[in-house]
């Protein structure tokens, strides 16, 4: 579990855009009430630490086998929704409307995105009660890509995107 709580220690990035006030038991009660799953604890350890924001650039980017709109071999992940609401930023409540507004399955909890690309806890395989796995969904691609088989093991693969930047790395070159 060092990988985890390596993450975890240092997951939040600079700047105060999307924190909300600091979360309690109450509030990740009413929060899986009100969103009708129940929260992965390694999701609710990292939102204990703050919750929600931007995320460090030591952790901002997830490696994908196969390319995406974003990127030939990673997805984003700038910032992460807390639970809110609080100066009427988006948080993880809003997924049902989300959901709705963007035409994505159910059920699921939003984590980041801009509407056209989200990464998702998916409850569809497990149930409201069980252990989701987390999704990248590209609204307009129409594209599902499982990510990873729970939050945590999500969080542990996460690396910085600058680790990924197409650089000739692979050896080749072109003459100019």
């Amino acid at each position: 579990m060092a990988r985890f709580d390596e993450v975890k220690a240092t997951f939040w990035g600079e700047g105060r855009y999307g924190i909300q006030p600091p979360l309690t038991d109450a509030v990740v009660q009413e929060a899986e009430r009100r969103l009708g799953v129940r929260l992965p604890t390694s999701l609710v350890e990292i939102l204990r630490v703050q919750n929600g924001g931007a995320v460090a650039e030591l952790w901002n980017a997830f490696p994908t086998d196969v390319p995406t709109s974003w990127s030939e071999n990673h997805v984003p992940l700038d910032d992460v929704m807390g639970i809110g609401p609080h100066d009427g930023q988006l948080s993880l409540l809003d997924t049902a409307y989300l959901v709705e507004e963007w035409g994505l399955p159910s059920p699921l909890v939003l984590l980041s995105g801009d509407g056209h690309c989200w990464i998702a806890l998916d409850y569809r395989g497990c149930g409201k009660r069980g252990e989701p796995s987390v999704t990248w969904f590209d609204v307009d691609d129409g594209m599902e890509l499982p990510l990873a088989a729970d939050f945590q093991a999500f969080v542990e693969r996460l690396v910085a995107a600058t680790s990924l930047d197409s650089d000739d790395s692979d050896g080749s070159w072109s003459a100019s």
